[in-house]
Parts: C-alpha cells; structure tokens; sequence
C-alpha cells in the first residue's frame, strides 16, 4: 500500500509536478520543492491534523458568528430561544476542537531527534508548530494588474505568475532541514519584488492572504503583503525550532547546531517584533513573541549546559575537581533564572490564556529541575573535595562570589525559590551559616545542606509534572525525573553516612551566573538571494506600482544618410529621452522629452546600458523604430506659495470673499471694492437688475458647453468671462453668448483672461469707443497647462494694467455705463 501510494501522487500535487515538467525548459523551476506532502512522517500527520482541525475551528466559528448575527436580528421569542440553544452546541464543539489542538501543540515529543539512550535521557525542548494558510489565486489578479496598470502583454507573463503560485504552494510544507530554511528564505524575499511591482498605494490587487493561528486555529485574513512576510517569518522561526529540537542532543556537533537553529529562531521573531505591529493574529502579537524569545533562549542556554556536562563524560574527559563542579553549578542556577524569566513572560495574562498549560507546566518543572541540578553540583564538589588540606585560593574566591546575595533580599521565595520582593516578618532563619569552610566537617555539613536540597527540588518537580494532566502522560520525561531524583538521593545518603540525625539545615541561595554569552542578529536574509520573477515589466525604479503608464507608442524615423535624427539620450537601463531639437525628424515623429525607450525595432532594451542602446540606434543607420512609453502624471493641487503669489497678480485686496463660498479666501477683490466698481462702471440702471441673470447665463454656458473644464465657483471673485456679441436685423439686437475656445490657465492659479493684454485693456477702460469695444472675433481663449516663462511675464505684465486700470475707474465714479456691456460685481461680459 505504501508503494502504491508512493508511485500514484494525488491530484493536488500532480498538478505542481506538471506545471513544473512543462515550464522547466524556462528555468524557472529550478529551485528546490517543498516536503512531499504524501510522506507518512509522524511530522507530517501531526501538521495533517493541525490543518484538519483549523478547517473544523474556522466552519464553527462562522457558523457561531452567523447565528450571533441572527440572534440580534429577530426578535421572535422562540426562534430566539432555538438560536442561543444552537449557539451552545457551537460553543461546545469549539472547545473541544481548541483541546485537540491544544493536544498537538502538546506533542513535543514527536519533533524531538533520535538521542543516544532514547529520550528518557534528556527534558524534551518546546518546539513550535508551523502556520497553516490557504491557496492564493494570483492568475487572474496579476493578469489584470499587468494589463491595466503596466499597459503590458499579460500572456507573457504565465510562466512567472505559475512559478510564484509554486513557490508558494510549496512553502506551506517545507521539510525540516536546511532546504526547508532556503525554500522559506526565498518565497519571503520574493516578496519584496512582489509588493513593489503590484501594491499600489492608489488601488488593491484584489487577492487576500489567510492564515489560520499557529496554537488556537482561528483563521485571519487581510489583504496587505505585510501580513504575509510575517506569517512566513513566524514559519520560518518555527521551522528553526523544529529542526533544533530534531538534532541529536548526545554529541557535541548536534548541540552546537540545536543552539544556532534556536538563535536564529529568536533573531527571527525579534525581526518580527521590531518591522511588523498590528497584527490581527495572536501568534504575531509582541507579548507572545517576546515570550517565544526568552524560550528560544533559554532553550539554547539549555543545549550550552549539556554541552558543559558532555565534556566531563566519557574516558577521555578530564577529572572534575570542586572548581568544575562550582562552574557548573553557576550554569545551572543561570539556567534556572532563564526559564523563571520564560515563566513570569508566559504568566502574563494575555498569553497565559494564549499558550497551551503544558509548555508553562513544563517550563516550571524545567526551572526546578536545573535548580535541584545547581544545588547538587555544589554539595558534589564539597563533599568530594574532602582530602584533608585547605581549599584553595580559587576555590574560597569563587565560593565568596556565589554566596554573595544570599540574605540581601528579604522577601518570600516563589515556586522556584527567588524573592518575591514582598516584606516578612521576622523569623528564625534556617539557612546554614557556612559560606566558605573552613575545616572537613564544615565542609561536609555545606555539601549535605546542598544535596539535601537537591533532593527537595527534585521531589518538587515531579510534583509539577504530575499536576499537569498532559506531562503526567509523557513517560520519557517521567523516567528522567525519576532518574534524577534517584541519582540525588543515593548522593546524599552517601554522603550522609551513619549520621542519620545530622543537622539538617537549608544551604544559602547560590548566585546565577555564567562565563557563555548568547546574542543573535538579523535573519540572514542576504543568504539566499533571488531574481525578479517579473523581471521583464523592466527595472524597479521606474517599474513599480507607484508609477502607472500610458499605453507604448511606435516612433518611426526615418531621414537621410547627412542627417540626424534630433534627439539625445541620458540614463542606464532604462533610457530616457533627454531632449528633442524643435522641427526635427524625431519632433515630427511624436518622440518627446521624457519618454522612455523600451524597445527598438524588435529588441527588448528595458534593461540595456547606455553603450548598447546607442550602439542599436547606429545600427539602425537610416531607418530607426522606437517603442516609446510615458507615466501618466498625477494632476498637482495648488500650493500654498502659488496661492500667496496669485494674491498678488490679481486685483483688490487680502482676506475677500467669494460670492458663492462662506469661506474667506485668500485673493480677489473684495465684496465692497467688487460693489462699487461694478456701479461706478455699469451705473444704477437696469442694467444692474440683470447682473444674477447674466451670472447664471455664464454657469448654464460653462456647463453646457462639451469639453469645457468645469471650474471652482469660489473662485468668481476675480475670475473675468467674456462672450461675443453680434447684432442681427434693424429691428433689435440679440446677444449670442458662447464662450469661443478654451479657458486659460494664468501663471500661478486657474485664471480666464483674454488672448492679449490689448484686449483687456479694451474691456476694462469704460471710455473709449463703440469700435475699440467690439470685440475681434479671432480673439479665443486658451487653455495650456505648460506655459512658457516669456507667456508668464507677459500675463504678470497685463495683470498689473489690469490692477491700474481698476484703481482709475474706482476714481472716476462719474463714468457712464458702456452700453451693451453687463457687469455682474467684477464679471465683465460683452
């Protein structure tokens, strides 16, 4: 059955293995898969439940939010009483599913290596499970994205868009060696192409990203890449536990390499800590992670000690003298002090509700055990140290050191015996008072408080580990408990002789302290470097998602064998046009300074140099095809410097108001100046009863007009219209207001102002003739969004004769009315 299973792969992963087959000629599939998810591995059948039990956990919880949704909407009594009936079936359901995984999380023994003796010779180390997610459906979102936004040929784009489907379908089972860390490495790097080329800030990619919590199940999904790199860093921490649980922990080289993976595991969630916030998954939440440092730590402060005690093992390893004995019992307490920290972190509230009772159960048997180790070294060295002479120099140093804050903190030991800070009251101590002996028998009596108590901390961890309902079932860590407790009590009975009824008095706290320093970095990330999977969209400078693109062009050029083409060059990879000479062959051709050049005649040249792209077009000799493409630009709002220098140009004072806005505004003629110019110009006749009409004649032809840019009603304070009148027929004569051309932007602000500053001279002044006042019928407004700095100086020019002519007609009251001219306050029309 197993063979058969092996030589016919299921639909799901045929399906990578053909896409793989087809496209390996591209080369793009020449990095290493994921585990094969048919493996029947104890590993794998435990992810298999995890993810079984996720899919489970995530059906429960919509159907309990889809029933709380329905209990808030009716309001019938008995469909009430049947929904919160419902709702405590779920609730049940949901408990039970979250003890199952509570169960897997609690497996550790399943991802711990092969040891010399079996694992009843070692504490099992706390490895972390890995994230499950779901499939992400790139195909259609990308091809759109590529269309749309690059205005680029999606199709050429499949083998890529496949391949990144395949890295990511074989992240989700990488195995658990160094392939697994690269395959990891590589689709998180990746990412970083990924998130530039098709995250815009303006527009989303339409995919979503879940991810189901690593210990409880519960899904969550957004729709940010962010949420992905760390997601894949957290399996890429996990993955680095898994695979330092997994070495074998009875040879120096497998401890060496269990210590790198769990500080590479904690540089990885300290990355995650610092770059990544907000996360809606608890897994990713600061104080679990800092939690998952301090074990990441202590877990590889762990693999130290053993290391320390392998040296002495064995028929090559050197004698222990008391010294050996005192280091090592300083490694223990400092062991000891690591996992307390471990404790106190996963004793927060949010993260002891979070964590499994199994890891805080195991980390309390941990702290007492390598406490109970510490004590029994001391007592070892003491006793064994009894030869008759004076200790020596060292030796009397070192016990000085290590009993130095032994009464300093009077406060009530916790579980592990460290001070609690909190004040007591005075009692009878019962800690020896022998710090450094003096003679044999003071001697002996310190190293028998010290085994002494090494039996009680042992005692007390199995205690520990029977009030867990899940360690109590793991017998491997039964057995080493026993073992040790034995291996305490035999030395002390040893040492304690035929003196049955000694002094039994408590040793003085041994001070933590450790000659091996631990730091980590950041994740290594330059250690597995990838290529742009869309490395043909072209570079990431200019190819990215904040830059979209119009539509490529074709510039055709052709000229004669004494010619020039007329345009120039500048950058690397791409190539931008630098500049076009007025009336030449490529000005003719529709080529403009700024385009970039992606390809001529048939060659891709996104990527060339410079020497290679001049060296195509010399090639090309007479005739030269160019593909040509632009950025569409982003319209730009008026700063405020450009606000402060139309305050200037413009007619009237600061601070008036606009007639149709209850904002002030910050240029313009004020409402009073407006007032008295408009009847000082046009009189108090009725021709000032038709000024609203005339307003509203100017809004109905700016709306109705096609292809006129509606404008900012704010701005009718000093903005001018003009339309053209003609006379028709003896009888009368009928205005034919129509606004002829296109407005004008002025050289700071949208202004509408006449062809030529002759024009408005002709319009402002009331007193000159009937026929300067007609209006030219080729005088057209402009509009032209690029002006010159000459067209600029010269509207600067027309609007200070503008002013000049205004400040006159407000000193000349007496002016008569022009007739056929309407004002409407300083809207001028003819």
């Amino acid at each position: 059955m197993a063979t058969t299973a092996t030589s016919e792969p299921t639909c799901k992963y045929a399906k990578y293995q053909t896409t793989r087959s087809s496209a390996s000629a591209t080369g793009y599939f020449d990095r290493p898969r994921g585990s094969d998810p048919r493996a029947a591995t104890c590993r794998s059948k435990l992810q298999s439940k995890r993810a079984k039990l996720n899919q489970e956990i995530n059906k429960e919880l919509r159907l309990r939010a889809g029933a709380e949704n329905l209990f808030k909407a009716t309001s019938n009594k008995k469909l009430r009483e049947t929904v919160s009936l419902e709702l405590s079936f779920v609730n049940s359901n949901l408990q039970l599913l979250k003890e199952q995984l509570a169960v897997l999380n609690s497996s550790v023994e399943v991802y711990q290596g092969d040891q010399h003796g079996g694992l009843s010779h070692h504490i099992p180390m706390i490895p972390l499970g890995l994230k499950e997610t779901k499939e992400v459906p790139f195909h259609d979102a990308l091809h759109e994205f590529i269309e749309d936004h690059y205005k680029d040929k999606a199709d050429d784009y499949v083998e890529a868009i496949a391949e990144l489907s395949d890295l990511r379908q074989a992240m989700r089972t990488p195995s658990r060696d160094a392939t697994g860390i690269g395959l990891l490495y590589e689709y998180y790097n990746q990412l970083y192409f990924f998130e530039r080329r098709f995250f815009s800030p303006e527009r989303g990619l339409g995919v979503f990203f879940d991810w189901f919590d690593s210990l409880t199940g519960v899904p969550s999904a957004q729709r940010t890449v962010a949420f992905e790199k760390a997601c894949v860093l957290f399996n890429l921490g996990a993955l680095h536990t898994q695979i330092g649980t997994r070495l074998e922990r009875g040879t120096g080289e497998g401890l060496d390499g269990s210590v790198d993976n769990f500080l590479r595991a904690a540089a990885v969630f300290r990355f995650i800590v610092d770059n990544f916030t907000n996360a809606p998954s608890m897994d990713l939440a600061p104080q679990v992670l800092e939690a998952f440092i301090l074990l990441m730590i202590a877990q590889a402060r762990e693999c130290l000690f053993e290391k320390l005690l392998l040296s002495y093992r064995g028929d090559s390893a050197p004698a222990q003298d008391i010294d050996a004995y005192l280091e090592q019992a300083q490694e223990a307490a400092e062991l000891s002090e690591s996992y307390h920290r471990v404790y106190d972190a996963l004793s927060i509230e949010l993260v002891k509700d979070y964590v499994p009772d199994s890891w805080i159960a195991l980390v309390q048997v941990k702290s007492q055990y390598y406490k109970a180790m510490a004590h029994q070294l001391v007592g070892s060295g003491l006793v064994a140290g009894i030869d008759g002479r004076p200790l020596s120099l060292k030796t009397k140093e070192t016990l000085t050191f290590m009993y130095s804050e032994d009464e300093r903190t009077n406060g009530e030991p916790n579980f592990a015996g460290h001070s609690t800070g909190k004040p007591t009251k005075e009692k009878v101590s019962t800690i020896i008072d022998i710090r450094v002996p003096k003679n044999d028998a003071e001697q002996l009596q310190l190293g028998l408080s010290h085994l002494r108590e090494s039996v009680l901390l042992h005692e007390e961890s199995l205690r520990l580990q029977r009030m867990c309902r899940d360690l109590k079932k793991r017998d491997h860590l039964s057995t080493f408990l026993r073992r040790a407790h034995d291996a305490a009590l035999s030395a002390y009975t040893r040492a304690l002789g035929d003196d049955e009824f000694g002094e039994a008095l408590d040793p003085p706290p041994i001070l933590a302290s450790t000659k091996l320093q631990l730091s980590f970095g950041q994740p290594d990330f330059g250690q597995h470097p990838v290529e742009d999977l869309f490395r043909g969209l072209g570079p990431l400078t200019l190819f990215s998602a904040k830059h979209k693109w119009n539509p490529p062009r074709l510039a055709h050029l052709r000229k004669l064998h004494d010619q020039g083409f007329g345009f120039s060059v500048r950058g690397d990879g791409p190539i931008i046009i630098a500049g076009v000479d007025g009336g030449s062959i490529a000005d003719l051709a529709g080529v403009r300074e700024g385009d970039v050049i992606i390809g001529i005649g048939d060659v891709d040249v996104k990527w060339s140099t410079h020497e290679e792209v001049v060296s195509l077009i010399k090639h090309a000799r007479n005739d030269l095809s160019l593909k040509l493409i632009q950025p569409v630009e982003k319209p730009t709002q008026p700063s405020k410097s450009m606000m402060k220098s139309m305050a200037k140009t413009l007619p009237g004072g600061r601070g008036s108001t606009s007639p149709t806005s209850t904002t002030s505004s910050s240029s313009g003629v004020s409402s009073a100046a407006s007032h008295s110019l408009s009847n000082t110009l046009a009189g108090r006749s009725s021709s000032s009863k038709n000024n609203s009409k005339s307003c509203d004649r100017i809004h109905a032809i700016g709306r109705n007009l096609p292809g006129v840019r509606r404008r900012d009603k704010s701005l009718d304070s000093h903005v001018k219209y003009r339309t053209d009148a003609k006379s028709s027929g003896k009888g009368g004569r009928s205005r034919d207001r129509t606004i002829t051309g296109r407005l004008s932007l002025a050289a700071d602000f949208f202004n509408l102002s006449l062809h030529s500053s002759k024009d408005r001279d002709r319009t402002v002044d009331s007193g000159t003739s009937s026929q300067t006042r007609s209006t030219t019928a080729g005088s057209r407004l402009t509009w032209n969004p690029f002006r010159t700095k000459s067209r600029e100086r010269q509207n600067s020019h027309s609007h200070q004769q503008s002013h000049h002519h205004a400040m006159m007609a407000l000193k000349t009251p007496s002016t008569p009315p022009v007739s056929g001219e309407v004002i409407c306050k300083n809207i001028i029309m003819r």
